[in-house]
């Protein structure tokens, strides 16, 4: 278990000294600023609380000191749930410091940004990267909406009528497809009830906001596209053929790359990889083809590198093009309901997802039942799923041929 202690830096100091928290855990204590003040004769040492009694600024320095807390112990338990000890970082990045206003002891009102930025931060220490950037993006479009519009948005203003407003700025001003917008929709409402949950809002408006998404085409590899890029002749340990190792990978275990750039030689079970994914938290079992635990075993050796999601996509590009992976693909977007359509080679879209999404696919064809690959890939609807299934016209004829002859 773990406990959490207040004390100030200059207990006897004449001016305001900083508040630290201290979190005491499996023999270890981590301090950690809370970014709030206090001056120390309206200081309870033995309740380790603020005087109120003549005071009542002050509840609000105890309210902050009390989230404070909670946060520091909601780290600890999602940490503990996962098997791991919290870091010092994930448990400093946990707590959003409440600035005090200059010449005053109390706390400033927590403004609607203040609550979006304690979710990143939550994200963060969560050990969520990839979820963080992806809220750090929706509270940016929230708040540059506000800008140029100026429209107050905060938890009771965020009503159908500011739906309206914020998609059709999304579409028209940030030019944003109507799956991105779907997308910054969902990612807001996600917050929004997030703070209703830890009670900063009672507020409801925000249920009834909604944007249709349009479902996109899959694209997927083929096996012969991904022989292509098996039998590609690259410089041994060069940047090309780290890239095509953890691309491969993908499309060998249906992996996210998240997960991918994860593996630790615990997760190695004899012939099968065991991992909570880093996205869902689900914990999925992915049985290793020959081809697939040479590569794990390079990754845990150093020979395969980790590198970021983006430079990953670009070397995905010149490796497809090298390997001759440049069929026409019709990439169909659509905004405000129109459709928008453009006719690209198909390396061109190849992407860190591709892999999953064509393991999916493969083991389709495969004979392998999707209930089976739902269980490797940790997918957890139908719905979902069916997003990462791509029947290719060349599988429909064969699949006739197979079952009716020549057609």
């Amino acid at each position: 278990m773990a406990s959490v202690s207040f004390l100030l830096k200059e207990p006897s100091a004449t001016k305001a000294t900083p508040i630290f928290a201290f979190v005491s855990f499996d023999g270890q204590r981590v301090k950690v600023s809370t970014g709030l003040t206090i001056l120390p004769k309206q200081w309870l040492k033995a309740d380790q609380r603020a005087q109120e009694r003549g005071l009542p600024d002050n509840g609000k320095l105890n309210d902050a000191l009390a989230l404070a807390k909670q946060q520091l112990l909601d780290c600890y338990q999602v940490h503990r749930s996962q098997g791991q000890l919290p870091s010092s970082e994930s448990l400093r990045a946990a707590v959003v410091p409440v600035a005090a206003p200059t010449g005053s002891t109390a706390p400033k009102v927590r403004t609607f940004g203040d609550y979006f930025d304690e979710w990143i931060a939550l994200a963060r220490a969560q050990q969520k990267p990839r979820s963080a950037q992806v809220y750090a993006t929706a509270a940016r479009h929230v708040r540059e909406f506000a800008q140029a519009t100026g429209y107050a948005v905060d938890f009771d203003t965020i009503t159908p009528t500011f739906g309206d407003r914020y998609t059709t700025y999304l579409l028209h001003k940030v030019r944003l497809t109507d799956n991105t917008v779907a997308k910054q929709v969902l990612t807001l409402k996600r917050f929004l009830r997030w703070a209703r949950e830890r009670g900063y809002t009672d507020a409801t408006g925000f249920d009834r906001l909604t944007w249709k998404r349009q479902e996109p085409d899959i694209m997927t590899l083929t096996a012969a596209e991904v022989a292509a890029l098996e039998q590609l002749v690259l410089p041994p340990g060069g940047y090309l053929a780290n890239a095509r190792a953890l691309f491969l990978l993908g499309c060998y275990t249906g992996l996210r790359f998240s997960d991918l750039i994860s593996i630790k030689p615990e997760h190695l079970r004899g012939q099968a990889l065991r991992m909570t994914t880093q996205e869902t938290r689900e914990t999925v079992t992915v049985p290793l083809r020959p081809e697939a635990l040479v590569l794990v075993e390079q990754l845990l050796a150093g020979q395969v590198r980790a590198i970021t999601n983006q430079k990953l996509n670009d070397y995905l590009k010149e490796l497809g093009q090298l390997a001759g992976i440049d069929s026409p693909v019709e990439v169909i977007r659509f905004r405000g309901g129109v459709r928008e359509s453009t006719t690209v080679a198909k390396w061109e879209r190849l992407g860190c997802h591709t892999g999953r999404r064509t393991f999916v696919t493969l083991s389709l064809e495969r004979g392998l039942r999707p209930e089976t690959i739902m269980k490797v890939t940790g997918h957890r609807s139908w719905k979902s799923f069916q997003r990462y299934v791509n029947v290719t016209s060349d599988t429909v004829e064969r699949e006739f041929r197979q079952s009716w002859g020549q057609v």
